[in-house]
């Protein structure tokens, strides 16, 4: 099994590059694990302490529960993986099933932030991308998707996504095997990488025999 950690920025174009890097693998050979399903379940504060939650610091993740399916996966066991809501700060009741596949795809802002989840990992990537282009995406995203104002997301930016990127995401790109810059967009980075996994999967399966 080949585990890939796959970190950037906010609104970077991780998810796109990981949806290209999935397409040009064969079928059924490849499950990802998002980092942003292991948010601390706070459905329980009310909506004025929900605001001022900061999604972007370590200290929001559930990493302990995420290294412990990590283990899972590499030990071959499918492990249920969290539903968490935006929108109310919660963890759904259900699941969703992630089976132990030959390649695991982990994605999220802080999935090289953190020194435990980058020993788990065999390949680790950085989409790199220009910090306007990251905000037009946010904010495009934020209004969207999670109901904010334009002027919500703005300040939103300011005081935890700027300053957090700053301080925990920017420096762990040094942790990279590989950076992409343009996010999904980089072709030529999203065939290099696809054809390094197909290379170290390859490698894999010989020394298995």
């Amino acid at each position: 099994m080949l585990i890939i950690g796959i970190a950037g920025g906010s609104g970077s174009g991780k998810s796109t590059v990981v949806k290209k890097i999935v397409k040009r693998l064969p079928k059924e050979s490849v499950s990802v694990v998002y980092q942003d399903a292991y948010y601390k379940d706070n459905g329980h504060l009310t909506a004025e302490q929900r605001a001022r939650i900061n999604f972007d610091h370590p200290s929001a993740i559930e990493f302990n529960l995420l290294v412990k399916h990590m283990d899972m996966l590499r030990e071959g066991k499918g492990v249920p993986m969290p539903v968490y809501s935006y929108l109310t700060c919660a963890r759904a009741k259900e699941t969703i099933p992630v089976e132990a596949r030959n390649i695991v795809i982990v994605e999220g802002i802080l999935t090289l932030a953190n020194p435990r989840m980058r020993d788990r990992m065999d390949i680790k990537i950085f989409v790199d991308a220009d910090a306007d282009d990251r905000l037009m995406r946010i904010i495009q995203r934020d209004i969207q998707e999670r109901g904010r104002s334009f002027i919500d997301v703005l300040q939103h930016y300011e005081r935890f996504v700027k300053p957090m990127h700053l301080q925990f995401i920017e420096p762990s790109k040094r942790y990279a095997d590989m950076i992409v810059p343009q996010g999904g967009n980089n072709h030529v980075a999203i065939d290099i990488i696809t054809s390094m996994i197909n290379d170290q999967l390859g490698n894999h399966r010989s020394t298995e025999h």
